[in-house]
């Protein structure tokens, strides 16, 4: 097939195939904005630094590819496989709903406002990468590197983040509900301001994080680390913070009505005007060093 000369789709996409794609690409044109390349075989292409703006890449097979700086802004990207190279790529508000990027490489690209529900980003390396606003409901982040990621104001409810490295990441105003972030390193982390309700956070690493004034009811960090974490301001009705490690911690006008703290280690924290009606510190080592009984 060859390229359907003024032939077009929808909103003005010229119909384009792979192969056709990539015989220009090949003679040094970098500019396809706007192609309508749903389903094509992209396997192994070296797309890098190609202009693929507001393309139709829906369901594309780009196993393998090179798409390293590609402009991507706006395309669609839905149920396509993407694990490829995208590293310093442009995804602003691109459509990545269902998409498989299992272990791509997306360090220090662009996602802004990018719809990545239900994709499988399991074991990709996000590293330094933009995610403000982006939607990520139910995604899998899996073993996801997300280190130093910006994830500002971003839908991240029922997300998998198990085992995820998120060491310095900003989700300052971001949505968690419900998201399992069991065994994940947010070390460091800004959670200010997040609703992290009915949340997974059990064996977590969240020392030196931020989190102050934000909705962590219900939460479960059972056996989390949270050595000298800012939780001031928090709301933690109800949570669970079995064997938790809270030394140093900054628990001032927090509200842990009814939150379980058996045997936590609260060593030297900070419960000034803390709301602690019905918690349960059975066995705890209260902050003078002393054992609740």
């Amino acid at each position: 097939m060859v390229l359907q000369e003024q032939r077009t789709l929808g909103k003005g996409q010229v119909i384009m195939d792979a192969k056709e794609l990539l015989k220009r690409y090949a003679a040094g044109e970098r500019d396809f904005r706007g192609c309508n390349l749903q389903g094509a075989d992209l396997s192994r292409a070296d797309l890098s630094r190609a202009n693929l703006r507001n393309c139709n890449l829906r369901g594309a097979n780009l196993l393998n590819a090179s798409l390293v700086r590609t402009n991507l802004r706006e395309a669609n990207l839905s149920q396509a496989n993407l694990q490829a190279d995208l590293t310093e790529a442009n995804l602003i508000q691109a459509k990545l709903n269902q998409a498989n990027l299992k272990g791509a490489k997306l360090n220090s690209a662009s996602l802004r406002a990018a719809d990545l529900s239900q994709a499988n980003l399991a074991a990709a390396d996000l590293s330094f990468a933009l995610l403000n606003e982006a939607i990520l409901r139910d995604a899998n982040l899996n073993k996801a590197q997300l280190v130093d990621c910006a994830i500002s104001r971003a839908n991240i409810t029922q997300a998998i983040l198990v085992h995820a490295d998120l060491h310095g990441a900003n989700l300052t105003n971001s949505t968690l509900i419900e998201a399992n972030l069991q065994g994940a390193n947010l070390t460091k982390a800004m959670l200010n301001s997040v609703n992290m309700s009915r949340a997974n956070a059990s064996e977590a690493d969240l020392s030196f994080a931020k989190i102050s004034g934000s909705n962590l009811a219900h939460i479960i960090l059972r056996d989390a680390k949270l050595r000298e974490t800012n939780l001031s301001w928090t709301s933690l009705p109800r949570s669970d913070l079995r064997r938790a490690k809270l030394t140093r911690a900054n628990l001032c006008w927090a509200n842990l009505t009814g939150a379980i703290l058996v045997e936590a280690v609260l060593i030297n924290a900070n419960l000034n005007e803390a709301k602690l009606h019905n918690a349960n510190f059975h066995r705890a080592i209260m902050p003078d060093g002393s054992t609740y009984s």
